[in-house]
């Protein structure tokens, strides 16, 4: 109930006549019946602007921390994170993928939307990132049809490393369904894996235009912040030498 009170008229309403989101390829998504909806991710504003375009609710796997804080801020965080359609998941135990993915398979097995970010993180720089394998586990453990889902301006509307960016008006593009129940059965062979995620990423990009790196997103971003760091202390040492000869 709560979610369709965001939707419709709490939360929904603000960012439409705010950020006028506008859609396309809402076809592609089932009427009924689960599916998964893949996406790359660029903002934490993504997981509103994608469900917003639909008339169906879209469910997401998000760290447990949202739920599981406590005082009168962690109950808030906890009603508006569950009612926003989002269930938790502890993405720091050992176990977490595999915590995300029955997670999911429940949620699929209730014939409901089920959407997943297969970068694993948001992107950093604007880049579509390799995705990681568990988006093609679950597509062939369940059944459900892959809709690749591309969000483009959600990083203008919040850019990394900021809670607010500018006004733009953010695109979701819905692509036709892919289908992978040639490969039933062959959930445990790495390579069957990595090729429908490898399939899944190209439509991905297809829809948003970004450039493709053949690299994990935190590879990337560590990759990133070592470079930031040396780049810091060149300057330092530079500006030390600076300051002792002067």
């Amino acid at each position: 109930m709560l979610y369709w009170f965001l939707k419709w008229i709490a939360l929904g309403p603000v960012l439409r006549l705010i950020f006028r989101p506008q859609a396309s390829g809402v076809e592609h998504v089932p009427e009924e019946g689960s599916a998964i909806l893949a996406s790359n991710h660029l903002s934490y504003t993504d997981w509103m602007f994608m469900p917003l375009t639909l008339t169906r609710r879209v469910t997401f796997v998000a760290k447990a921390e949202y739920f599981t804080t406590p005082g009168l801020k962690g109950w808030f965080q906890k009603k508006f994170f569950s009612g926003a359609g989002q269930v938790p998941i502890d993405r720091g135990g050992a176990n977490a993928a595999e915590g995300a993915l029955r997670s999911a398979k429940d949620i699929l097995a209730r014939g409901e939307l089920f959407g997943i970010y297969p970068e694993g993180t948001r992107s950093h720089d604007g880049k579509l990132y390799r995705g990681k394998t568990g988006v093609a586990r679950l597509a062939l453990e369940t059944g459900a049809p892959v809709v690749p889902v591309a969000v483009v301006g959600t990083d203008v509307v919040a850019p990394p490393g900021k809670k607010f960016g500018s006004v733009t008006r953010p695109i979701v593009r819905f692509g036709p369904p892919l289908d992978f129940s040639r490969y039933e059965g062959m959930e445990n062979d790495r390579y069957i894996l990595r090729s429908i995620t490898d399939e899944i990423m190209y439509e991905i990009m297809r829809l948003s235009g970004q450039e493709y790196v053949d690299m994990y997103a935190s590879a990337a971003k560590e990759q990133s912040k070592k470079h930031d760091d040396e780049a810091r202390r060149l300057e330092r040492e530079a500006a030390a030498e600076e300051k002792k000869a002067s």
